[in-house]
């Protein structure tokens, strides 16, 4: 990525467009393919958001090279609800087969195998259920696949707990309450350390060695201004993004340094609904929100006094409700906005 001071604008012939038949929330790229598999294109799984019980995945593939996005009708699949997240098997080739396997939360967390066969096709997995009772389940709000040790994943739900599960074996390695209201966001920042945020309006760190115990290191200004999403950057893991409720702001948090924030970006003209840091640089963040803008940040290493200026900047056809960027392909950024999922090339 090129740093610059200066804005510039990305324009429409550094995108590339999906028109979905419904409106479109969940989004997530696979990692480099299996190397064992047919395709080489990389994979980008797709969510409905419909707000009623039948809803729809689709799995794309798409070509860098030609610039285009492929839907592939046999890896459709219908899905309880919205699927409140989407994400693929981290490091797909420690799975020893020729396969992507993809996680979905909404009502529970379920997982997917995506069998790259003679004819492609995909076949759920499990159910991963830890409700007692069988009327009711607390729905899944997101959740976070461990990079280090793909078998946990870690679930947020708006019954105020956090549950690490062991999807090898299919059970709960542990349940906790993480805050005192609805937990909204999950992200794993070692093999045994992870963090939320909540409608109670807290960022805390767990460590899966010390369960009795959690940090704080953020609360909202506001009391009990919910915090609706987190992402912790996986290139320096001193720092965190957070979001605000009804916010323009995007703040950037350094876990040395509880409770103060290093920087917050108010470039936005409206609220905030998704953030993401560059998979291969420690100072860029993505940024999207109500105003249908995203934006591109260079943290600097000393914020000035009038505040942080976006590098680029991309205006969508409507309000942006989703953001994800590529590892694999670190140029390419996703965002959903109405029925249309649109790559940026950054």
């Amino acid at each position: 990525m090129e740093n610059s001071t200066q804005e510039s604008h990305l324009g429409p012939e550094n995108s590339v467009t999906y028109d979905s038949p419904y409106p479109l929330y969940a989004m997530a790229f696979s990692p480099a393919a299996p190397t064992r598999t047919r395709h080489n294109h990389p994979r980008i799984a797709v969510g409905s958001f419909i707000e009623e019980f039948s809803n729809r995945v689709d799995i794309l593939s798409f070509d860098p090279d030609t610039l285009t996005l492929k839907p592939n009708p046999s890896l459709s699949f219908d899905h309880p609800y919205p699927p409140t997240k989407l994400m693929f098997h981290p490091n797909p080739n420690s799975l020893h087969k020729s396969s992507d396997i993809l996680a979905s939360s909404g009502d529970y967390l379920r997982l997917w195998e995506v069998k790259d066969s003679s004819v492609d096709r995909l076949e759920p997995i499990s159910v991963l259920n830890n409700s007692k009772t069988s009327e009711f389940c607390a729905p899944l709000t997101s959740f976070d696949w461990n990079e280090i040790e793909p078998r946990r994943i870690g679930t947020s739900s708006i019954d105020t707990t956090c549950t690490i599960w062991d999807i090898e074996k299919g059970v709960v390695e542990t349940q906790l309450i993480a805050h005192d209201k609805e937990v909204y966001d999950i992200a794993w920042g070692e093999a045994r350390v992870f963090a939320s945020v909540s409608a109670d309006g807290s960022v805390r760190i767990f460590d899966l060695r010390d369960k009795e115990h959690s940090t704080i290191i953020y609360e909202s200004p506001q009391p009990d201004t919910p915090l609706l999403r987190l992402a912790w950057n996986k290139q320096d893991l001193r720092y965190m993004a957070t979001i605000l409720m009804d916010s323009n702001k995007v703040v950037i948090l350094d876990i040395r340094s509880p409770t103060m924030p290093v920087a917050e970006l108010e470039r936005h003209r409206g609220s905030v609904n998704a953030i993401a840091w560059a998979p291969q640089s420690a100072r860029h963040i993505c940024s999207a929100g109500d105003d249908s803008q995203a934006l591109i940040w260079e943290l600097p290493t000393v914020a000035g006094p009038n505040g942080i200026d976006p590098m680029s900047m991309y205006s969508a056809g409507a309000e942006i409700n989703q953001l994800q960027w590529s590892a694999a392909q670190p140029d390419w950024i996703a965002i959903a906005f109405s029925n249309k999922m649109q790559l940026l090339k950054v």
